[in-house]
C-alpha cells in the first residue's frame, strides 16, 4: 500500500509518499522561518500563499524523486484541520484535486491523528493502547489513544499550549524565532534555580494544564531586571523550560494513574523535539516500570509522512470499521481551523475547550 500525505497546516509545505511496511519511498519539506522571523511569528496569509506558490511543483518533485506517478499511489492522504485556515485550504483542495484527477480514494486527515499515529510510523512494536502526549505550537493534551479513530482525552490545557508558551517567552527574553529551540538553546546555559517561576495546577486533582500564569510571571521578571544581560536571558529561559516541564510530568503522571492499560508512555509534536523534555518522560516512564516511546527528530515537527502514515492505518482497517468510525472521506470533506480528536469530551473551563 502507497499513499501520497499532504501537509499545510501551518508554515510548512509538505509532501510525502509512505508505504504500509513504514519505508517512505521520498519527502519534501519546505520551511517558512525567514519569510516569518521579521514578524516574530507566523502570519497566515504569508502562510497559504506560500504553500500555494510550492504544493503543487512539491508533489511533481516527490513522485519524480519516487520513480512513480500518481497512478501508483494508493490513496491521497491530506490535512484537513486543524490550523491555519488558509493553508489548510490549500492543501486540502490540492488533495482532492489529485485524487479526482487519478481516480483515487481521499483521506482527509486531522493533524493532530498524524501526530498521535506517528510514532507507529517510527516503531513497529509500538501496540495500542498508548498514553500519549500531545505537545506543539497550539495543543497541549494527555490522550489515551486505543486504536486508529479511537481517541479518549484526558486532559487539555485550560489556556495556553505549551509550545505557545515557549514561542512567546521566546518573544519575551528577545530569543528570535522560532521560539522553542531558541528556548531550549538559552536554557543549556542558564541556571535555572535563579528565578522562581509558578508551576500552575501542579498537584492539582484537575487533570488539565495551564501555562498562562507561567508565561506571565517570565514577563514580570524580566521586566522587573534593572539592567537585564545574556546571562539573565539565559537563566530565566531555564527556569521557565525547568517550570514547564514539571507541569507536564506532573500531569502525566496523574494520566498514567488513571490509564493504567497504556503499553507506553508516548510523546509527539513540535515540543517533543526538546531534549530536556524529553528526558524527564523518559525518567517518568521508568519510574513508573513502562515504556517510553519518541519519534525521531523531524517526525515531530510538522511533516506529511505523518500525514501519509495516518492515511495507511486507515487503509489498513476494514472498510465495515472504517465507516462505523467515520473515516470514510468524499471530495466534500470540509476543511476545518478547530478539530478535536475526541468531539465527546467534556468541555473544560477557559479556552481548552477548542481542543
Amino acid at each position: 500500500m502507497l499513499v501520497l500525505g499532504i501537509e499545510s497546516s501551518c508554515d510548512e509545505t509538505a509532501v510525502a509518499l509512505v508505504r504500509s511496511d513504514r519505508s517512505i519511498a521520498a519527502q519534501r519539506i519546505a520551511s517558512q522561518d525567514e519569510a516569518h522571523r521579521p514578524f516574530g511569528g507566523v502570519v497566515p496569509e504569508l502562510a497559504a500563499r506560500a504553500h500555494v506558490d510550492r504544493l503543487t511543483p512539491m508533489v511533481a518533485a516527490v513522485l519524480a524523486e519516487a520513480g512513480m506517478t500518481l497512478d501508483d499511489v494508493d490513496a491521497v492522504a491530506a490535512t484537513a484541520g486543524p490550523g491555519l485556515i488558509g493553508g489548510v485550504m490549500v492543501g486540502l483542495v490540492t488533495g482532492k484535486a489529485l485524487a479526482f484527477a487519478a481516480g483515487k480514494p481521499l483521506l482527509a486527515i486531522n493533524h493532530l491523528e498524524g501526530h498521535a499515529l506517528s510514532p507507529r510510523l517510527a516503531d513497529a512494536s509500538l501496540q495500542f493502547p498508548y498514553l500519549l502526549l500531545l505537545v506543539s505550537g497550539g495543543h497541549c493534551q494527555l490522550l489515551g489513544v486505543e486504536g486508529v479513530g479511537r481517541y479518549r482525552r484526558l486532559a487539555t490545557t485550560i489556556d495556553d499550549a505549551i509550545g505557545e508558551a515557549f514561542d512567546k517567552t521566546a518573544k519575551v527574553l528577545g530569543l528570535g524565532f522560532p521560539g522553542g529551540p531558541a528556548v531550549e538553546r538559552a536554557a543549556v546555559r542558564g541556571n535555572a534555580r535563579r528565578f522562581a517561576l509558578p508551576r500552575p495546577l501542579l498537584g492539582s486533582a484537575e487533570p488539565h494544564f495551564s501555562f498562562a500564569g507561567l508565561k506571565s510571571a517570565v514577563l514580570r521578571q524580566w521586566q522587573a531586571l534593572p539592567a537585564p544581560g545574556d546571562s539573565e536571558r539565559d537563566d530565566l529561559a531555564a527556569a521557565f523550560q525547568q517550570a514547564a516541564t514539571d507541569c507536564l510530568i506532573d500531569r502525566t503522571a496523574r494520566a498514567l494513574s488513571v490509564f493504567p492499560q497504556a503499553t507506553a508512555l508516548v510523546v509527539a509534536g513540535g515540543v517533543a523535539s526538546n531534549q530536556h523534555i524529553r528526558a524527564a518522560l523518559a525518567a517518568l516512564a521508568a519510574r513508573h516500570g513502562t515504556a517510553f516511546v519518541a519519534p525521531p527528530l523531524w517526525l515531530c515537527t510538522d511533516n506529511a509522512a505523518m500525514i501519509a502514515w495516518a492515511g495507511v492505518e486507515r487503509l489498513a482497517l476494514p472498510a465495515a470499521e472504517r465507516a462505523a468510525l467515520g473515516l470514510v472521506d468524499g471530495l466534500d470533506a470540509p476543511a476545518r481551523p478547530r478539530w478535536p480528536l475526541d468531539p465527546g469530551a467534556e468541555p473544560v473551563r477557559g479556552a481548552g475547550v477548542r481542543a
